[in-house]
């Protein structure tokens, strides 16, 4: 009997060593935040405004209408307007003094005649933003209006890296 518990025993300690053992799963990283874009650099800076027009004038041109050009004017309402929007944190069409598009682009010397204005606050990139504007029937409306000729276009990124964008449409 004693060595039948022996062989027992023994057969128990090398089943025991062959039984898998317990491993603890990997430690999983903490949920990332949201990425948050960096500074757009100067690099980019310059590249943006035509990058988007370009953009633009491929999405008029496809339904055959005439391209857009980039007025300084225009561009500078734009950014007085999204620096204005920045400061307020909201993102809509007046300005902290009331002011509205048209007055913004006439304080610029602009002339002509104002065919509207596209607003955004994100932390996406100049395409994205378009993207999204050209997503929504009257933010597209505004950019492949038949009448427009010109475009504004420009941006302000707080330290955050959230991005104010405004677009002005005119002829």
């Amino acid at each position: 009997m004693l060595k039948t518990k022996t062989i027992s025993l023994v057969c128990m300690l090398v089943m025991a060593g062959c039984a898998p053992r317990y491993v603890a799963p990997p430690i999983q990283p903490a949920a990332a935040e949201p990425e948050i874009p960096g500074q757009i650099s100067e690099f980019e800076a310059a590249a943006i405004p035509q990058r988007v027009l370009q953009q633009i004038n491929i999405l008029r041109g496809n339904i055959s209408l005439q391209p857009l050009t980039l007025n300084q004017q225009l561009s500078a309402a734009a950014m007085a307007h999204s620096r204005d929007m920045s400061a307020q944190n909201r993102a809509w069409h007046w300005g902290s003094d009331g002011s509205s598009p048209v007055d913004r682009a006439r304080r610029q010397g602009y002339s002509g005649n104002l065919v509207g204005e596209n607003i955004s606050e994100s932390f996406e990139n100049d395409i994205q933003t378009l993207s999204a504007w050209m997503g929504v029937r009257e933010t597209r409306d505004v950019i492949m209006d038949p009448a427009a000729t010109q475009l504004g276009f420009a941006w302000y990124q707080e330290p955050s890296g959230k991005v104010w964008w405004t677009l002005l449409t005119g002829n």
